[in-house]
C-alpha cells in the first residue's frame, strides 16, 4: 500500500469514526487540530489493523500528525510483508 492509499484509508476511517471531513485530513494536519483524542486514535488504529491485517505494537509512540501516522502504518506493513 502506498502512502496515498494509506492516507485514503485514514480519511475514510476518520470520516466514519469521527465524522471528520476527509478534505481536512492531510499529511500535515496534526491529530489535535482534527480533534483526534487518544480514544479516537485507538479506535482508528484498531480499524486500520483490522483492514490491513497488521498489528501495531502497544509500545509504539503516538504520532502527532497524519503524515507520521501514514509513515507508521506503512513501516509496519513493510515489516509484516518482509516477515512472511
Amino acid at each position: 500500500m502506498t502512502a496515498s492509499n494509506t492516507l485514503t484509508l485514514l480519511k475514510s476511517t476518520l470520516q466514519k469514526l469521527g465524522k471528520i471531513d476527509p478534505s481536512t485530513v492531510t499529511l500535515e494536519a496534526s491529530l489535535s487540530s482534527l480533534n483526534i483524542d487518544s480514544l479516537m486514535l485507538l479506535d482508528l488504529l484498531f480499524e486500520v489493523e483490522d483492514k490491513l491485517g497488521i498489528r501495531i505494537p502497544n509500545d509504539t509512540p503516538n504520532p502527532n500528525t497524519i503524515g507520521e501516522l501514514v509513515d507508521l502504518v506503512d513501516d509496519i506493513r513493510a515489516k509484516t510483508a518482509a516477515a512472511h
